[in-house]
């Protein structure tokens, strides 16, 4: 399991809410699952348990499970969520786009500009459709869950090529739009940053491409 830092929250009262992320590392691909932690509660939301339902659980140590949250509805990030469900009894959420993907109801959408609360502190939710229709990302204070949405490097996998057009407008009109310092953290690999992808996404956009490029793209 790996730390990545605290986003600090705060109170109508002015008290500073820290919510921690951590990452554990799940499935032979691997996938990343997350973990939204509440340092001032205890409570933790699950984002995106893709495998390994007993590491996961593990991970949680003394922290009492508050909800389960989907970026999309991709096999390799909902393969152990039956049992995570089973196991901690907590509801899920997930963008109605993505609904159909989890073979359940949800307890709750992932709308646009929502936010969820995670003990003292609030998760707000920003819908990215492109890699798939319901795709969001999770939006703390200085750091971002994204999904798929978006890799160091380039933006997540598209179907088609009317995919990938809608994957750079969500991004220009999200992702882009936050300090060159947020931190992206995505459902595969390392994290990266805004600003760190900024530059190669401006010229991405200014340049000339075929007319069905799609699937696996990069920036250069």
């Amino acid at each position: 399991m790996f730390f990545l830092g605290y986003a600090k929250i705060f109170t109508d009262e002015g008290v500073i809410m820290k919510l921690g992320v951590e990452r554990v590392e799940v499935g032979p691909w691997p996938m990343n699952c997350y973990l939204i932690r509440c340092q001032a509660t205890g409570s933790v939301a699950i984002v995106d348990p893709g495998a390994d339902t007993e590491l996961i659980l593990a991970a949680l140590g003394e922290g009492e499970p508050c909800c389960v949250l989907l970026t999309h509805g991709h096999p390799d990030h909902i393969g152990a969520l039956d049992d995570v469900r089973r196991a901690t009894g907590v509801p899920v959420g997930i963008h109605p786009g993505d609904a159909g993907a989890i073979g359940a109801d949800a307890d709750f959408p992932l709308l646009d500009g929502m936010e969820v609360e995670v003990g003292g502190g609030r998760v707000r939710v920003h819908h990215v459709p492109g890699h798939t229709p319901g795709s969001v990302c999770l939006r703390l204070d200085g750091e971002a869950l994204v999904g798929d949405a978006i890799f160091p490097g380039g933006p997540g996998h598209t179907g088609s090529h009317q995919a990938l057009r809608q994957s750079l407008r969500s991004l220009g009109a999200t992702v882009f739009t936050w300090p060159d310092e947020t931190a992206l953290h995505p459902g595969h690999g390392p994290s990266t940053t805004v600003g760190a992808e900024r530059p190669a996404f401006v010229a991405f956009m200014n340049s000339e491409h075929p007319r069905d490029l799609h699937g696996d793209v990069s920036w250069r």
